[in-house]
C-alpha cells in the first residue's frame, strides 16, 4: 500500500518554508507586486536557506536533497505567492538543472555552486516570438566560426533573464540540418529530416546579447520575464550543453521534471486560495452571522478544498515515479494538467468568496487570481498535456 507520508526532514523543511513565507513574504510581497519589483533581498534569503540547492549534490554546493524537496518547498510558497516560487522553480529546473543534467564537469563546477547559493540564477530560452512547442519553428541560429558558436535570434517570455543576478542563459538554437532520414535513423539517435536544435550557454553581458526591457504582465509581477536577442553574438564552442543537435530532446526531459514542479506550485496557489477564504468566511459577517455559517459559501470552500487535495495527490504520485527511476511522462502531464487547472478554479472561487474585496489587490486572492491563469500556459500549455496524455495512451 502506497504511503505519501512526508518523512521528518521533508516535515521540517515544509515547516521552515511556510514559516518564511508567511512571517518573510507574505507582509511584503504585495508591494513588490505593485511595483512591478524583483525582491532581490526575498530570493537572497532564499539562497541563504538552500532552497535553490535542494535537488543537487552537496559537491556542487546543494543540500543533497531531490526533486521532491524542491516541490514541497514550491508548494508553500506559493501559498503565499507564485511570484517568488516561480523564480525559484525557473532558477532551479531551467536554469540549473540542464548544466547539472547534461553539462560537462567544468561547466558544473564553474556554474552550479553559485546557482545553489542562490547568488545567481541562470534561465533556460527556449520560447520564440513565433513558436514555443513547435520545435520546428525555432529560428535562431547558432554556428560554429572557429572555436565560437555565432549567434543570432529572438527569444520571448524568458524567466529569471534580466535580473542584476542573472549569470547567463541556455538557449536553443538551429546548428544544422539533420539530413533525411529515410533508411531508418542514425547511430546518434538524433531524429532526422529536421532541423538540429542544439543548447549553447550565454553568459551575461556578452556583446551581442541584449536583453529588453520587462514585460506588462498580467499577473507574476515581482518575478523577471523579458525577451531576449542575439545579433552576431559569439560564445566559446565549449559552451555547448550537451551534445550537439539534442538540445530540444534534452530541454523535453528537463520539462518532464518541471511539469511537477508547476503541479506543485499549482497546488500551493489553489491551497493558498483555500486558506484565505477559511479566514475571510470565518470573519466577514453578513446578516448578523460569519458568511462560513452559510451552506453556499461553505460548500464552495469544501469544494476548493478537495480540489487542492486530490491535486496534490497527483504531484506526489508523479514525483514519487520518477525518483524511483520509472517513466512518468504520462503522470507528470496529469499532474500539471489537473493541477493548473483547479488553481484558475479555486482562485475564480476564492475571489467570489471575499465579493468586492476580492477584486481588490491589498487581498491575496486578488493577486492570486492573476496568477493563475498562466500555470494552464508555462512549460506546456493544458493542450499539449493532453495531447501527450493521448499519446501515452497509444491515441
Amino acid at each position: 500500500m502506497l504511503d505519501y507520508r512526508l518523512d521528518e526532514e521533508l516535515v521540517a523543511l515544509r515547516q521552515t518554508v511556510r514559516e518564511f513565507a508567511v512571517e518573510v513574504v507574505a507582509p511584503v510581497i504585495g508591494d513588490y507586486y505593485e511595483r512591478n519589483e524583483f525582491p532581490y533581498e526575498i530570493v537572497g534569503q532564499m539562497g541563504k536557506m538552500g532552497l535553490f540547492g535542494l535537488p543537487f549534490p552537496e559537491e556542487y554546493g546543494g543540500m543533497g536533497g531531490d526533486y521532491f524537496a524542491l516541490c514541497v518547498a514550491l508548494e508553500e510558497l506559493a501559498r503565499v505567492d507564485s511570484s517568488v516560487a516561480i523564480t525559484l522553480e525557473a532558477g532551479v529546473s531551467l536554469g540549473a538543472m540542464p548544466i547539472f543534467r547534461f553539462g560537462t564537469e567544468e561547466q558544473k563546477r564553474e556554474w552550479l555552486p553559485r546557482l545553489c547559493s542562490g547568488e545567481m540564477l541562470g534561465a533556460f530560452g527556449l520560447t520564440e516570438p513565433g513558436g514555443g512547442s513547435d520545435a520546428g519553428a525555432t529560428r535562431t541560429t547558432a554556428r560554429l566560426d572557429g572555436d565560437e558558436w555565432v549567434l543570432n535570434g529572438t527569444k520571448a517570455f524568458i524567466t529569471n533573464s534580466g535580473t542584476d543576478i542573472t549569470g547567463f542563459v541556455t538557449v536553443t538554437a538551429v546548428t544544422g540540418e539533420q539530413p533525411d532520414g529515410r533508411a531508418g535513423g542514425s547511430q546518434s539517435g538524433r531524429q532526422e529530416g529536421r532541423k538540429e536544435i542544439s543548447a549553447i550557454l550565454v553568459p551575461s553581458g556578452t556583446p551581442g546579447f541584449t536583453v529588453s526591457k520587462k514585460y506588462s504582465k498580467v499577473g507574476w509581477n515581482a518575478s523577471d520575464t523579458r525577451e531576449l536577442s542575439f545579433d552576431d553574438c559569439r560564445v566559446p564552442a565549449a559552451n555547448l550543453v550537451g551534445s550537439q543537435g539534442r538540445g530540444y530532446a534534452q530541454f523535453l526531459s528537463i520539462l518532464d521534471e518541471g511539469r511537477i514542479a508547476i503541479a506543485a506550485l499549482s497546488v500551493g496557489l489553489a491551497q493558498g486560495c483555500v486558506d484565505e477564504s477559511v479566514r475571510y468566511a470565518k470573519d466577514r459577517e453578513a446578516f448578523g452571522r460569519p458568511i462560513g455559517q452559510n451552506q453556499a459559501i461553505a460548500f464552495k470552500i469544501a469544494d476548493m478544498d478537495m480540489r487542492a487535495s486530490t491535486a496534490r495527490l497527483a504531484y506526489y504520485r508523479a514525483a514519487e515515479k520518477m525518483l524511483r527511476g520509472e517513466p512518468f511522462k504520462r503522470e507528470a502531464a496529469i499532474a500539471k494538467l489537473y493541477s493548473s487547472e483547479i488553481a484558475v478554479t479555486n482562485a475564480r472561487e476564492a475571489t467570489q468568496v471575499h465579493g468586492g474585496y476580492g477584486f481588490m489587490n491589498e487581498f491575496p486572492v486578488a493577486r492570486m487570481w492573476r496568477d493563475s491563469k498562466i500555470l494552464e500556459i508555462g512549460e506546456g500549455t493544458s493542450e499539449v498535456q493532453r495531447m501527450l496524455i493521448a499519446r501515452e495512451l497509444g491515441l
